[in-house]
């Protein structure tokens, strides 16, 4: 694991550009045919796109963040017509996962996966309602981000930038289907089968490298001395926050209200949280535990015989210590 940033971040990007670079070095170097990822869409600009580039100055248009459900692997068939027989895909984890489980029938020379971690997706149009819930003026956001600093950073058309802390996001005023079900039952918020996992929970301020093979090792060395790294740092204790959330979901799966902060203490929750609560690694940690937590709560409730065959053995040790334990026809023997 790395925190790591780009000396020289490129314009554009979501944090510093290490994705798409990893891109334009995979093509610049001529090692893949084509990298398959995302592009914003001609009409919008949040709704993301399949795209298959083969130069490596095209993906800058891959860069920033979008939101939506799309068919990234539906232009492996457009890749097998084209006779590209090596790929870089960067990809979400379910994404990957259908990715990994076609590797073999797709009979290439040569695969590079590029991992970011994904938490919750959504439709592009649920999207646009959260926009409108936290600006007055939704059509001039042009960036989004959730930071590590427990704030959502905005940047707008005109040049300025807003930061609104976690607990000020109006989340209770979502649908209480905004997130499908897929989405609050997964459990690979990491990444996990992709040969680097790029993002930033762990990252303090900078992203967060997660490099998982050999293949992922070479990756990173591509970049060279462009990029900065340094080992991660972890703060704070995560315990009481994953509690208070297992709280909340215990709500919401149950069809109550959630707990609602008073609006006095909000603004100075807000200020501790980046000062006391989990940072580093420890954030990265709480994600997971989180996930973990949510996927059993919200599976028990609306489709309980799935659980044995979609909660890993291994979710459950997370979850034990959150005194969340299985039930004898829960575990997939």
């Amino acid at each position: 694991m790395y925190r790591a940033k780009l000396k020289n971040p490129l314009p554009g990007a979501q944090w510093s550009g290490i994705t798409t670079s990893l891109g334009e070095k995979l093509l610049e170097t001529n090692q893949v045919d084509a990298i398959l990822t995302m592009a914003p869409d001609a009409l919008d600009p949040w709704k993301p796109t399949p795209i298959l580039i083969t130069q490596s100055t095209d993906m800058a248009k891959a860069r920033g963040m979008r939101m939506g459900y799309a068919p990234l692997l539906a232009l492996l068939d457009v890749a097998k017509e084209k006779g590209y027989k090596r790929l870089g895909i960067i990809g979400i984890p379910c994404q990957v996962y259908a990715l990994r489980a076609l590797e073999k029938e797709l009979s290439l020379e040569q695969l590079f996966v590029i991992g970011t971690p994904c938490s919750d997706n959504t439709t592009t149009a649920n999207f646009h309602e959260f926009l409108q819930l936290i600006d007055p003026q939704p059509e001039t956001i042009t960036y989004l981000e959730f930071r590590a600093d427990y704030q959502v950073e905005l940047r707008f058309s005109n040049g300025k930038k807003k930061l609104i802390p976690f607990l000020k996001l109006p989340l209770s005023k979502l649908r209480p289907d905004f997130f499908p079900l897929t989405c609050r039952t997964c459990v690979d918020y990491t990444n996990t089968l992709s040969d680097i996992t790029i993002g930033y929970m762990g990252g303090t301020g900078e992203q967060w490298l997660i490099v998982r093979n050999e293949r992922g090792e070479n990756l990173l060395s591509m970049l060279g001395d462009s990029i900065t790294l340094s080992s991660p740092e972890s703060a704070g204790n995560r315990f009481g926050p994953v509690k208070g959330f297992m709280k909340n979901v215990e709500l919401a799966a149950g069809g109550l209200p959630l707990r609602q902060m008073p609006d006095w203490l909000r603004p100075i929750v807000a200020w501790l949280m980046p000062k006391i609560g989990p940072r580093g690694l420890e954030f990265a940690r709480a994600r997971v535990e989180m996930k973990a937590i949510e996927t059993v709560l919200h599976l028990r409730r609306e489709m309980p015989k799935k659980i044995k065959n979609m909660v890993p053995n291994h979710v459950w040790k997370l979850t034990k210590q959150y005194g969340l334990q299985p039930k004898s026809d829960e575990l997939n023997q």
